[in-house]
């Protein structure tokens, strides 16, 4: 699918293998890349991020956007972002970019938040300005707006409603290790492995489930192996929305500013509407029977149990002051 800003668009025709190309001083063209399909709120968030740059922009700027996959998964997407080859913008999952940041899985800390409130506030602040400049150091990998605002759960192919149920129950993380550690501390038995394989090690029992907002469960029909969702509520997404810096370098200052402006109101859009969906999302797989939900039975020892280890790796990655600062906010 190819965007141009504001409102025109037209089929790609091929995918060059630089950043971009400018057929002249006012022409560009950046490429985006999205694993979901035009409904998710991430491409919808990515398709306003256009429409933004379009309006903030005089000159000429075209979007380029890939849907589905085609690009492969957020472990590819960082490395073309790094390399700056074949997509110059997304929206990813912090922990998909910790072989490069370590500190930067911190905002994806399960039981970071205590609620949406506190996380809007958090990603409306500067609070997370050391890891942004922790990524654009080591991977030159530019954080331009912030969404996320999904609400994570555990999803299984059996019900898991309280610590008993829990306790070795193997489930997929996402890859950074303080995703693991987390729920080692919970009794689980986690384990990563690519996100493009989870419907297929459920569905032939190499794991029981794993952890996911509604719209990736309703949007990849995880619900056909794992119909049961238990509101552990233990994260609430943050999801950089993300530009190559090689790419923006390349680009006028004044595109530069239009970019940074409209990163930053298109990750305001993106929060509202995926908070506002997440919800709606959720209800209407288990109006259609797709999914059972209950409560995690006694969740606050779940919130005592993790502190040690969030402390812990915190500590390690020396962002204890960090940490703290949010936990204030």
């Amino acid at each position: 699918m190819f965007f141009k800003s504001a409102t025109k668009m037209a089929l790609a025709t091929a995918l060059s293998a630089a950043s971009f190309t400018a057929a002249s001083a006012e022409s560009v063209t950046l490429r985006g890349a999205s694993m979901f399909d035009d409904n998710h709120a991430f491409t919808k968030t990515m398709v306003k991020f256009a429409d933004l740059v379009g309006e903030y922009y005089d000159g000429d700027v075209e979007f380029d956007l890939r849907l589905n996959g085609e690009l492969g998964v957020e472990k590819d997407y960082v490395n073309f972002l790094q390399q700056g080859v074949a997509i110059d913008y997304t929206i990813m999952a912090p922990s998909n970019m910790a072989k490069f940041a370590p500190s930067i899985p911190l905002m994806d800390m399960p039981f970071l938040f205590r609620d949406l409130d506190h996380w809007n506030t958090v990603l409306s602040s500067d609070a997370f300005a050391p890891l942004e400049a922790e990524l654009e150091k080591n991977a030159d990998i530019k954080i331009i707006g912030y969404t996320g605002g999904g609400v994570r759960n555990l999803v299984s192919s059996a019900p898991i409603g309280n610590l008993d149920e829990l306790a070795g129950h193997k489930m997929r993380v996402m890859g950074a290790p303080i995703q693991a550690q987390i729920f080692s501390a919970l009794t689980a038995a986690p384990s990563a492995i690519a996100y493009n394989e989870v419907y297929n090690a459920i569905q032939s029992g190499v794991i029981a489930g794993f952890e996911n907002e509604a719209a990736s469960i309703q949007n990849l029909k995880f619900y056909e192996v794992a119909p049961n969702v238990t509101l552990t509520k233990h994260t609430i997404t943050v999801r950089p929305i993300v530009m190559s810096g090689k790419s923006f370098r390349k680009l006028p200052e004044d595109l530069q500013a239009a970019i940074t402006k409209a990163g930053n109101d298109a990750g305001a859009f993106g929060r509202e509407l995926e908070s506002r969906e997440d919800g709606l999302k959720l209800q209407e797989m288990v109006d259609a029977g797709q999914v059972k939900v209950q409560e995690f039975a006694g969740r606050e020892q779940l919130l005592e149990m993790v502190i040690p280890v969030q402390d812990a790796f915190a500590a390690d990655i020396e962002a204890t002051d960090l940490l703290t600062a949010v936990r204030g906010m």
